[in-house]
């Protein structure tokens, strides 16, 4: 389990693709402080498993299933990555509940400037925007951002100056592909809805007698 909240920008120094699998080489320095083999790091959104580790790096693989559904497979040396351990009992829950558990990839459509906010439009898959809220939260590459608004094909986020600084995020360009996970409570509370039998979807009228709202 993780937060969103990006502990640095690691970059990615080697790529190994092979019969839909992937290797990756990755320079890191703060989260490595306490990391052992075994452990997970959030990597730009996917939770990896740490399989081993030397000097300022560390490997990981991606199951094919991860290749599939995220960006990593895409990405090239020297790219960066936003990195985040794994929460335990005593960290500060910064961002928002998050399991580092891809549901697709988003595009980004449109930035831009609203005083001192980046505004990112981006196009979604209906596995996220259906379990989207307004001022509700997303994982984007990783990164917990609160949702501005839904759009007819994707949802708005608004990134402050820090998160802009301290993640790859400030990178972003209109084309870009980025890994989204949706909110795990309304995840739940779709499934929760689904089993039930309901099949008008998930309304503001069905979370408020869920007692979520």
């Amino acid at each position: 389990m993780f937060t969103g909240i990006v502990e640095e920008v690691g970059r990615l120094r080697g790529l190994v693709v092979r019969d839909a699998t992937a290797v990756l080489e990755i320079e890191a320095h703060t989260v490595l402080a306490d990391t052992r083999v075994g452990d997970s790091i959030a990597t730009s959104g996917p939770c990896l498993t740490v399989t081993r580790l030397a000097g300022d790096r560390f490997w990981a693989d991606a199951m094919p299933e991860t290749v599939r559904r995220t960006t990593l497979g895409r990405k090239r040396p020297g790219d960066g990555l936003n990195l985040e351990r794994a929460l335990t009992l005593q960290s500060r829950l910064g961002g928002h509940l998050v399991q580092g558990h891809v549901d697709g990839v988003g595009t980004v459509v449109k930035m831009a400037r609203e005083q001192s906010a980046s505004v990112v439009t981006l196009a979604a898959p209906a596995t996220v925007v259906d379990v989207s809220v307004p001022q509700g939260s997303v994982t984007v590459d990783g990164v917990s951002l609160t949702i501005v608004d839904l759009t007819d094909a994707g949802l708005r986020v608004s990134l402050i100056p820090h998160t802009v600084a301290a993640t790859t995020l400030r990178d972003l360009a209109v084309g870009d592909e980025v890994n989204l996970e949706a909110d795990l409570i309304g995840k739940y509370v779709r499934a929760y809805l689904a089993r039930s039998g309901s099949t008008q979807g998930l309304t503001f009228e069905k979370l408020s007698e869920a007692g979520y709202l």
